[in-house]
C-alpha cells in the first residue's frame, strides 16, 4: 500500500482521501484552510504545511478550485515543487486550463519530479463513493505505474496522452456537461408553463434516448426545489471561463458557450454561487416568470 500525501479537501477531495483510506493506503492531508474533517476521515494524518505533509512522500496528490490555488499550491516557494524529493510522482486532479498544466509539468522537470494532469468527472456522490472518471495526461510508464491507485476512487480511468491532454479533454467534458445544465433549466422552465405534471414529465425523460444522469438526476432535484450543492455554481462559472480563455488561445469558436458563461455570471450574480450548478434553472425560471 502507498505512503501518500494529498492536497485540497473541499468536496471533491474528501471523497477522494475516503476512497483511498478504503483501499488501505497511508494518507497525509493538507488544506490551504483549516477544515473539519469527517469521521470517515480519521484515519488520515493532518500535516500543518506544505513541506511536513510531502515530506518522505514519493506519490503526492492534489484536487484544488483552480489555477490560482495551483500556481499558490504547487509553484510558490515552500510549495510542492519546491519541497518535495526528487522523484516523487504528482497526481493533480485540478480542473485548470491546460497551459497552466504545462507551466506545472516543466516546473516539475527542472525538479527531477514527474506531474499528471488527472482531472476528474463526478460530483459529491461519485467523489464519495468511488465512482469517478479520470481524464489523464503525463508520460505513460508514469501514468500505468499509478494506475492502480487511480482505480480506487475510479468508475473509469482514461488516458488522453502527453501533459496537458488530460486537462483539456476535462474541459471539453465540462463544456457538455455546463451546456446541457443550460438546455435542462430551459426545457423544465417550458414543461412548467406548459403546465406539464412533474412526474409524468420525468417518466418520459427517463427513458428518452437523448435522456442523460444529468436529465435523470438535477431534473427531478430541480422540480422539487433542492439545490443542495454538490458540485457549486461558482466553480461551474469558473470552469465556463477556462473553457472560453483556452478555446480562443487555440482558436475554437464556441459561441453559444459564450452564452452559457455569461447565465452563469448572472447567476453569480444573484447570489446563487454557493448553490448546486443547477441553481441556474433559479435564474431561468424567473426569467419565464416562474417561481
Amino acid at each position: 500500500m502507498a505512503d501518500l500525501a494529498f492536497l485540497g479537501l473541499g468536496i471533491m477531495g474528501r471523497g477522494m482521501v475516503r476512497n483511498l483510506l478504503k483501499a488501505g493506503h497511508r494518507v497525509s492531508v493538507w488544506n490551504r484552510t483549516q477544515r473539519d474533517l469527517p469521521a470517515d476521515l480519521a484515519e488520515a494524518k493532518t500535516a500543518a504545511s506544505i513541506p511536513d505533509v510531502v515530506s518522505g512522500k514519493r506519490l503526492v496528490m492534489a484536487c484544488l478550485t483552480g489555477p490560482d490555488a495551483q500556481r499558490e499550491t504547487l509553484l510558490a516557494r515552500g510549495g510542492v515543487i519546491d519541497s518535495a524529493k526528487a522523484g516523487t510522482v504528482i497526481v493533480d486532479a485540478t480542473t485548470t486550463d491546460p497551459r497552466v498544466t504545462l507551466e506545472v509539468a516543466e516546473a516539475a522537470e527542472k525538479r527531477g519530479l514527474q506531474y499528471l494532469d488527472t482531472p476528474v468527472f463526478g460530483s459529491k456522490n461519485e467523489a464519495w463513493e468511488g465512482r469517478l472518471d479520470f481524464v489523464c495526461g503525463g508520460d505513460r510508464a508514469a501514468f500505468d505505474a499509478i494506475r492502480p491507485i487511480l482505480d480506487t476512487m475510479a468508475a473509469t480511468v482514461h488516458y488522453l496522452g502527453p501533459s496537458s491532454k488530460g486537462a483539456a479533454a476535462k474541459l471539453v467534458g465540462n463544456l457538455l456537461v455546463a451546456a446541457q445544465m443550460v438546455s435542462l433549466g430551459e426545457a423544465l422552465s417550458l414543461a412548467r408553463k406548459s403546465g406539464l405534471d412533474p412526474e409524468a414529465l420525468m417518466g418520459y425523460l427517463d427513458v428518452t434516448d437523448f435522456s442523460s444522469g444529468l436529465i435523470r438526476g438535477v431534473g427531478r432535484a430541480t422540480l422539487s426545489g433542492d439545490f443542495t450543492p454538490h458540485f457549486y455554481l461558482k466553480h461551474m462559472l469558473k470552469d465556463a471561463r477556462l473553457i472560453g480563455d483556452y478555446a480562443r488561445s487555440v482558436g475554437a469558436s464556441l459561441p453559444s458557450t459564450a452564452v452559457t458563461t455569461e447565465l452563469y455570471q448572472a447567476a453569480a450574480n444573484k447570489g446563487l454561487g454557493d448553490l448546486n450548478a443547477s441553481a441556474l434553472h433559479k435564474l431561468l425560471f424567473e426569467m419565464s416568470s416562474l417561481d
